[in-house]
């Protein structure tokens, strides 16, 4: 973009040493790398990569297009893997065509799949079970049925059987323990095979819940919240926008739509250019905060699509102008801390990243 409104900044070598962190606390199981909703918003290519130079082989997407689009990036003997599975029986031929593996979430993809495996076709797949979340994966009833009947496998060989924590961002809760002996027991009924379970948070949850591959998504990023980390992850994401304009009002005044903010006379008010548009969220309305020359600054009134006021006037008039930028996540203010603020988690500051940012990345990853 030639005349950007606002610039993301990612820093690569922080990616690789979240995930090196998150590697050593895993013990001696594997560390993959949960790079969907393109890296979380952050480019899943360049994201990719700087996990691969660090050590990372097994990454992990949720749909097909996702796969196709990584594969470019990793070397051949990366391990891509596909959360929601085949989605239809005609794609079984694209996962071969560009290396990918599915997870197979039902009975129905598990015939796909070993119909295409008797056929010539790759028969390696993870297969999912659900132990709790009532989202993808196998019920305790279909691997029952599965256990009874072991050729409805034939030809798929079962590369890992995962399952997905619940609750694993609240370490005292019954749910984890739960979701653990459940897995361990449906595994059981099934052909040995190596097992995922921790995400992110569940890696905080001890060896028991490693198995052999864990699987970190946000923590990559540097969200720390609900991750259960006892030190927070490093910061890999800035993000400021520039100033197009500082007003200063001559009477009391609202601002913004609905007229939800009143400002005194002689306040000065600065407009950056993003808005809810660009991911930066309306529930910030009123609540949210930016820096402007390292000064702690509010929002002022209602997001607009594409615009966001903050009152400026404990910022010293000579310090800040049209064209300097206000820093709305940098070392002050964590992805973490926006999340707060919108009363929501970092997860979602990081996935609603609009397109209109420039990306600016930083650090290589190796």
């Amino acid at each position: 973009m030639r005349y950007p409104g606002a610039t993301l900044t990612i820093d690569l070598d922080a990616v690789a040493a979240n995930w090196r962190t998150l590697a050593d606390r895993a013990g001696t199981a594997r560390c993959g790398g949960v790079v969907k909703a393109d890296g979380y918003g952050l480019g899943a290519a360049k994201v990719a990569s700087a996990l691969s130079g660090a050590g990372c082989r097994h990454f992990f997407v949720a749909t097909i297009d996702e796969g196709i689009a990584l594969r470019k990036s990793l070397p051949g003997d990366a391990v891509i893997v596909v959360f929601n599975g085949l989605m239809a029986a005609d794609t079984a031929a694209e996962f071969d065509a560009h290396s990918l593996t599915p997870v197979l979430n039902s009975p129905g993809e598990i015939k796909s799949w070993s119909h295409h495996a008797t056929n010539g076709g790759n028969c390696s797949a993870f297969l999912a079970l659900d132990t709790g979340m009532n989202r993808l994966g196998l019920s305790p009833a279909e691997v029952e049925a599965i256990s009874e009947k072991p050729e409805f496998l034939d030809g798929i060989e079962i590369a890992c059987v995962m399952s997905h924590l619940a609750c694993a961002d609240e370490a005292t809760h019954p749910q984890n323990s739960r979701q653990r002996q459940l897995f361990d027991a449906l595994r059981a009924k099934l052909p040995a095979a190596e097992a995922s379970f921790a995400n992110s948070a569940g890696i905080f949850l001890g060896p028991e819940y490693h198995y052999d591959l864990a699987r970190p998504g946000a923590a990559l990023y540097g969200v720390s919240r609900g991750c259960g980390a006892p030190e927070p992850m490093q910061q890999v994401v800035g993000l400021k926008a520039k100033i197009l304009q500082i007003r200063i009002v001559d009477t009391e005044s609202t601002v913004g739509y609905g007229a939800t903010r009143t400002v005194p006379a002689n306040s000065r008010l600065a407009t950056v250019a993003a808005g809810y548009a660009d991911g930066y969220l309306p529930s910030l309305s009123n609540r949210g905060f930016g820096f402007a020359a390292g000064v702690k600054v509010p929002v002022a009134g209602r997001l607009s699509m594409d615009l966001t006021v903050f009152d400026i006037s404990n910022v010293p008039p000579d310090a800040i102008a049209p064209g300097d930028h206000i820093d709305l996540i940098c070392d002050r203010q964590t992805v973490d801390d926006v999340a707060d603020a919108a009363r929501t988690v970092g997860y979602e500051i990081l996935t609603s990243i609009g397109p209109r940012y420039t990306k600016h990345y930083t650090g290589t990853g190796t």
